[in-house]
């Protein structure tokens, strides 16, 4: 691998914001980001990137790349909580089980942007339709941790929670509803819209960003702190099934033809854990499993990994296959 994708990535300014968050917790500074900004500026990531996606999506139209790609979200947010599942309860009980398989079947929008970031550093195209895809790999994975749990548990004939509940979770939750909601405004407004909303919208976005890395490296390294209550099985499960899932969405897109920049994408959304969303539900859900464990492997290891070393190595994948 070519040490310097991975050296040109951690270079980015909204990584090494990042660490500057993570060595501000470890040197215990007093740095803090007061706490209404930071779901601010996650709102406005969000807004951002859907915008942006929807102006692309009704640019290059809907056609059958488009459509496998999108079918390629659904099954990889569907299929991943099923394996990851069974991986997960040979040492943890189903509950605990079924939210982590949950969470590594849905994805991280921020680290879906930050991969975005890095290929634009390096001058490589990417379509915005793939923001469609990160809209459709947010909540099939809820459905199936809660079908897990139904299946493998006491719960299985028993009605703990309301699936009309369930599903305004999944599909109606902020994240959800303001990235989609943003997608069908930008292709509503297409390009008149972006030329209007373009200062904010491009203008602000990598600043804001960074200021948002900085904060998760604070949020990040204060949960490392959860990680000696898991072991070693977990740790090592957070680092090597991203990588697993990368392959396979990495398969799959050069099976139906992708660009490089799509795949990377894609290969990143597999990869990637959602630390806001899916745990927001199981916490509601499935009250039984330990939120210090779903929480901490998505966002103290597999994260930081995901954004340091994974893009690079993923990118260093699809260098290998398309060649």
């Amino acid at each position: 691998m070519n040490a310097n994708l991975i050296v040109s990535n951690i270079l980015n300014p909204p990584v090494l914001f990042f660490f500057l968050g993570m060595i501000a917790v470890f040197v215990k500074s007093d740095l803090e980001i007061p706490a209404p900004f930071p779901k601010l500026l996650s709102l406005y990531l969000l807004f951002s990137i859907g915008f942006k996606g929807g102006v692309e999506l009704i640019k290059s139209g809907v056609t059958q790349e488009v459509v496998f790609t999108l079918l390629a979200a659904i099954l990889m947010a569907c299929v991943v909580p099923v394996y990851t599942f069974f991986i997960l309860n040979l040492k943890l009980d189903t509950y605990d089980a079924a939210a982590i398989a949950a969470t590594y079947g849905s994805i991280s929008a921020v680290t879906f942007i930050t991969a975005g970031a890095f290929l634009s550093e390096l001058g490589i195209h990417y379509d915005g339709y793939m923001v469609a895809a990160l809209a459709l790999m947010e909540s099939p994975a809820i459905i199936v941790g809660l079908i897990l749990v139904n299946l493998f548990t006491d719960k299985k004939g028993e009605q703990d929670f309301s699936w009309p509940e369930v599903l305004q979770e999944a599909f109606l939750n902020s994240s959800v509803f303001l990235l989609v909601g943003s997608l069908g405004i930008g292709v509503l407004t297409g390009e008149h819209g972006w030329q209007v909303l373009e200062p904010f919208t491009q203008g602000l976005f990598y600043g804001l960003l960074t200021f948002f890395l900085l904060d998760m490296g604070l949020v990040a390294a204060r949960r490392i702190k959860d990680l000696q209550k898991t072991g070693t099985f977990l740790i090592s499960f957070a680092i090597l099934i991203p990588i697993l899932n990368a392959t396979i969405g990495l398969l799959i897109a050069k099976f139906i033809g992708m660009p490089q920049g799509n795949a990377l994408l894609f290969a990143v959304l597999c990869a990637s854990a959602s630390y806001i969303a899916v745990p927001a539900a199981m916490r509601l859900t499935v009250p039984e499993a330990n939120p210090s464990l779903y929480v901490s492997t998505a966002l103290a290891v597999t994260f930081p990994f995901n954004i340091i070393v994974g893009i690079p190595l993923y990118l260093y994948g699809i260098n290998i296959l398309w060649r």
